[in-house]
């Protein structure tokens, strides 16, 4: 089996090779678009309104809370209990009837 593997990395490295050095005749430069005009200082656009209408509201300040998330009527499982209830269902489960070492 160790062979076998040996052969197959042996024959992919060679044929990675031979595609690298066949490719070396065939040079492909890769030549980037220059955007001048992009890069240059230019003074700031006018200003745009980009609502629909000119009606819009303002406002200042957080809301609190309570107004946005509402208490929830359950009450919180503590983590202990979680993994508790966890190693319970782990000792119940099913296992495994055949264990195969190598």
């Amino acid at each position: 089996m160790k062979t076998a593997v040996f052969a197959f990395c042996f024959l992919g490295a060679t044929a990675a090779l031979g595609q690298s050095f066949s490719g070396a005749q065939m040079t492909n430069v890769l030549q980037f678009n220059n955007h001048a005009e992009r890069a240059s200082q230019q003074s700031m656009a006018r200003e745009q309104n980009l609502l629909e209408s000119s009606n819009y509201f303002f406002a200042q300040g957080e809301r609190p809370l309570w107004e946005v998330q509402p208490l929830s009527q359950t009450r919180p499982v503590p983590l202990g209990d979680i993994a508790r209830m966890l190693r319970k269902e782990h000792e119940a489960s099913k296992k495994a009837d055949v264990v195969v070492h190598d």
